[in-house]
């Protein structure tokens, strides 16, 4: 992967040295020559950045960079944490942006296999498609969650666009996408056939409005998924940058934390990534929320628990709750008290449904199906995996 790599620049090395002992900066190792490239199967972590944001649909031939971002993350301070990192430079920009598709695609693709954790710091959103595409040959169905004001769905038809992307991750072969949810949409940011498309498609979309009234909807959504990214422009621009984002709606500061905590909590998750990143100043506060979402999903992974071997009752608490004609299955932890719903498990159904057709879900799933109510994310869990 060495040769798709350029080192951290020689400003940010030489912040390093001047920072504080005990910092992150000083216990992360970097690729700082390029006869000296780490060994990288030793880490747990892998940073990389994708400075591309050639399709972005405001591209005005500017370059970027994520100096200010790395040096507001190696002044933090770590956690309890027992793994390592390694921060790996940026992706070098091809001649043409699917040249740098494919070269952010066989980096991920390599450190997924070798059981390396990437975090992509990109530049315009667009790059998720080869961030997604990194996972063929690794895992067969995977399920991808969007921190997003905006569905991204797009006409596949049509050239691929920071804001038109995911229907190719849709249409594309292989066809990997078991799920794609999106967490923070605003309803008069999309266009109303991305909505219905959405509902036909039986996609998971949760307005902003209600995560930010229940922040906690979001943990079983992230519990599903293999691989989170985030938008920044989903965050406010008063917790942002007024300078760099005007939307004067989305999540705030904390919010945006509890999300990325809620994705390195889960356990399938096994990349993340930030994107629609600028050249940030370093004396704006969005490199340091950015550096902030960082510390929280590794926080988050250092912090997972495993529920055990989940197809073993012997693991969980079931609960059994009729409703008309059929019954539902809940599992409840005994180890961390999440739950799980079953899923029909038949010759009807295509069982694409990770850890054998369990879906997450919450306690108030369970109250509300006492009421006789089935929850909505198992009946689109349902026809999405008919056949």
């Amino acid at each position: 992967m060495k040769e798709y790599l350029r080192p951290v620049s020689k400003a940010v090395c030489a912040h390093r040295e001047v920072l504080s002992a005990g910092v992150l900066g000083k216990q992360i190792s970097i690729y700082q020559q390029e006869d000296q490239f780490p060994e990288v199967s030793t880490f747990k972590f892998a940073l990389l950045g994708v400075p591309e944001h050639r399709r972005d649909e405001d591209f005005m031939g500017e370059t970027i960079e994520f100096d200010a971002v790395r040096m507001a993350f190696y002044g933090l301070y770590p956690g309890n944490w027992e793994w390592s990192m390694v921060d790996l430079g940026d992706i070098i920009p091809g001649r043409s942006v699917s040249d740098t598709d494919f070269a952010l695609r066989e980096v991920v693709n390599q450190l997924l296999l070798i059981g390396v954790m990437p975090i992509v710091l990109g530049g315009s959103q667009d790059l998720l498609y080869a961030h997604y595409r990194a996972f063929d040959g690794v895992q067969d169905m995977i399920s991808v969650v969007n921190v997003d004001h905006r569905f991204d769905l797009g006409d596949h038809q049509k050239p691929v666009t920071n804001k038109a992307y995911v229907g190719k991750m849709v249409v594309d072969r292989p066809y990997n996408l078991m799920n794609y949810s999106v967490l923070g949409y605003q309803s008069y940011l999309n266009p109303p056939e991305e909505i219905s498309l959405m509902d036909k498609l039986h996609f998971d979309a949760y307005r902003l409005g209600n995560l930010i009234q229940d922040i906690t909807l979001a943990e079983p959504v992230m519990r599903q998924a293999q691989l989170v990214a985030m938008d920044v422009s989903s965050v406010k621009s008063s917790a942002m940058s007024f300078r760099y984002h005007k939307s004067p709606n989305g999540f705030d500061s904390r919010e945006i934390c509890a999300l990325s905590r809620y994705a390195g909590i889960s356990n399938g998750v096994k990349s993340f990534g930030i994107y629609e990143l600028k050249s940030f100043d370093k004396y704006e506060s969005a490199p340091n929320l950015v550096a902030q979402i960082l510390w929280y999903f590794i926080e988050g992974v250092c912090f997972r628990v495993n529920d055990g071997d989940l197809m073993n009752p012997d693991n969980f608490t079931l609960y059994s709750v009729p409703i008309d004609d059929i019954v539902l299955v809940f599992r409840k932890s005994k180890r961390t008290g999440r739950w799980w719903i079953e899923m029909p498990n038949n010759n009807s159904l295509n069982n694409n449904l990770p850890t054998a057709a369990l879906l997450p879900c919450t306690y108030d799933d369970y109250l509300s199906a006492t009421e006789q109510n089935i929850p909505e994310r198992w009946l689109k869990a349902r026809l999405r995996n008919k056949v």
